[in-house]
């Protein structure tokens, strides 16, 4: 992340525990105690927070890593085993909630269509519509855990793929990181964005006000990176994210304006807006078709990535619209979301201490 008002040149602190898992996880980083066994993953809610922060946390040793804590944890064998069994936990629970024999072009067509009938709508249909400005905020809160590592988890991919794919790939991580200027990185104008709407810049400020729901879309990145053996299903999930991008940053842009925001906050989607229109197509057409061209058995695995993308915003969604349907916040900490020197309160967001596990 560039260097920025509030951005750290170390990495984020670690986070508060959700649970036993998580409680073990960071007490074995910060102070060197045992790391919790495998098996204590079998019984955990694999979509819950325990679960999901202690996963965050030991993929966040592959990115920036944590305050205090020792590059060299990052390959730690008891870490990796226990990373292991929470992964399968939470991939055997998306392979058994996604549906199957989906063909490739049927499930990226799938993603445009529109909701429809009074009820039919989603975040950014709402936020363009009707949304306050303190939503809006929020909303960018939680999706800062993944914007300002934009590109990153995908770029895992690249020297798993080879001709047609690669070559694609590469031309839309090249646009992602900036072509080349350090401050048009996606990364940075999202950074710019949120300073725009007085929200904190340092990297992974907001983990610990992000409930699971928030932590599962990014951990699917990093687990589907991570793993040469889901290529396919990450680039499904590069997929969903370039075929969903325009039209959600064409509302959000809308609603920017709407409620008032400056410049640079609207810059990011309109940004988005133009960029991903045309990635969109590369990707389809060269990214995908080049992939299942040199290896037609992955059809299955990219639509496992579409379809488990889709499930997971899906579920953080319907927590964002039910919130603000009924006048809360979603927010797990709702101090932290005070504009800086302005104190902007999200009425009704939970206390650090309500629905943990």
């Amino acid at each position: 992340m560039p260097g920025r008002r509030g951005a750290r040149r170390c990495g984020p602190p670690l986070p508060t525990p959700r649970g036993a898992l998580s409680t073990g996880v960071v007490s074995a980083l910060a102070r060197g105690l045992p790391v919790p066994k495998p098996e204590q993953a079998a019984d955990a809610d694999p979509y819950g927070d325990d679960l999901q922060l202690a996963l965050y946390v030991l993929y966040e040793l592959h990115y920036q890593g944590f305050e205090g804590v020792d590059d060299e944890r990052e390959w730690d064998p008891a870490l990796l085993a226990l990373r292991r069994a929470l992964e399968q936990c939470f991939l055997t629970a998306l392979r058994v909630d996604v549906p199957r024999g989906t063909p490739v072009q049927e499930a990226l067509d799938d993603l445009q269509i529109e909701p429809v009938g009074p009820e039919g709508t989603s975040v950014s249909h709402y936020l363009q519509r009707e949304g306050e400005k303190d939503q809006l905020r929020e909303y960018v809160a939680l999706r800062s855990l993944y914007h300002l590592k934009e590109a990153d988890p995908h770029a895992w991919v690249i020297p798993r793929l080879s001709g047609r794919a690669k070559a694609a790939m590469v031309a839309v991580e090249y646009d992602e990181f900036g072509a080349g200027r350090p401050d048009e990185i996606h990364a940075r104008l999202f950074a710019d964005l949120m300073e725009d709407l007085g929200l904190e810049t340092a990297y992974g400020h907001y983990l610990d006000a992000a409930p699971a729901e928030a932590l599962a879309t990014v951990n699917l990145m990093s687990l589907l990176g991570l793993h040469r053996a889901l290529r396919g299903a990450l680039v499904g999930h590069f997929a969903a994210v370039e075929v969903t991008s325009s039209p959600g940053s064409r509302r959000l842009a809308k609603a920017l304006r709407r409620t008032g925001a400056g410049p640079a906050a609207i810059r990011f989607y309109d940004v988005h807006v133009e960029a991903d229109a045309v990635h969109e197509q590369v990707v389809r057409h060269d990214v995908v078709g080049g992939l299942l061209e040199s290896e037609p058995a992955l059809e299955s695995d990219v639509v496992f990535g579409v379809q488990a993308t889709t499930l997971l915003e899906d579920r953080l969604g319907a927590k964002l619209l039910a919130a603000w349907r009924d006048g809360r916040g979603v927010l797990r900490e709702p101090a932290s979301l005070r504009a800086r020197g302005r104190g902007i309160a999200v009425p009704g967001a939970l206390s650090p201490t309500q629905g943990r596990e």
